[in-house]
């Protein structure tokens, strides 16, 4: 989770969070470069006093800055391109999960499984722990395998909501009468902070998501004991 004077992104929880921050570390460097180059060129004009009566025309230099901002636009679009598809990517699920969005806390479905479906509320300030977050940890968390393919089903049953953990790289937004789906592997055990990104009335500051990612061993105990 964020913590503070943080000024970069989470510490990515999934490989495609940790594709997405070395694709912005990529573009963080040209755009590094080009900062650099534009500079030192606008400082050097600046400080140069010198003057040409017959320097009419630079066609090199007019062609060269024409090309290299179209090569540079491939070398970040073609990383781009390859993310976006593999966000889009749904595999072979081990489980499915459905997401539902209410004014002002979250419903779960485990949908592979009979009577395993709870609402998950923001715990108040005044029941929180020394061991809680404050607006962020909830009353019945998620509860999920690490290192299996996992199928998010989204919806919401008022208003615009959506469901968001960055540290997935996870983003969906939640609207009334529609199914948005993605899917995740988380790569490591944790606990997992998100909450609703999508203004949905007076109290969308305390719609917070809460993921406990445990070894599959784990999951399938808690599964057992939450079907009793």
């Amino acid at each position: 989770m964020t913590t503070w004077l943080n000024m970069s992104l989470q510490d990515g929880a999934s490989p495609i969070m940790e594709q997405l921050i070395f694709f912005h570390d990529h573009v963080l460097m040209i755009m590094l470069m080009i900062t650099t180059t534009v500079s030192y060129m606008m400082i050097t004009l600046i400080r140069n006093k010198q003057t040409s009566r017959f320097m009419l025309e630079g066609q090199m230099i007019e062609t060269t800055w024409t090309i290299a901002p179209a090569i540079i636009l491939v070398f970040i679009a073609m990383p781009s391109l390859r993310l976006l598809y593999l966000m889009d990517e749904v595999h072979n699920p081990s489980l499915t999960l459905k997401a539902v969005g209410h004014q002002w806390y979250w419903s779960y479905e485990y949908s592979d499984f009979t009577k395993l479906e709870f609402d998950s509320y923001m715990i108040p300030q005044e029941e929180q722990q020394e061991s809680t977050f404050r607006l962020l940890d909830t009353d019945n968390r998620i509860v999920l395998p690490m290192n299996s393919p996992i199928r998010m089903i989204v919806t919401a049953a008022d208003v615009l909501h959506s469901w968001t953990i960055p540290s997935l790289g996870v983003k969906t937004d939640a609207t009334p009468g529609r199914l948005n789906q993605t899917s995740f592997s988380i790569s490591r055990p944790g606990i997992l902070y998100g909450q609703c990104s999508e203004i949905c009335g007076a109290n969308h500051s305390f719609m917070p998501i809460t993921i406990e990612s445990v070894p599959a061993k784990y999951f399938i105990n808690w599964v057992s004991k939450m079907s009793e």
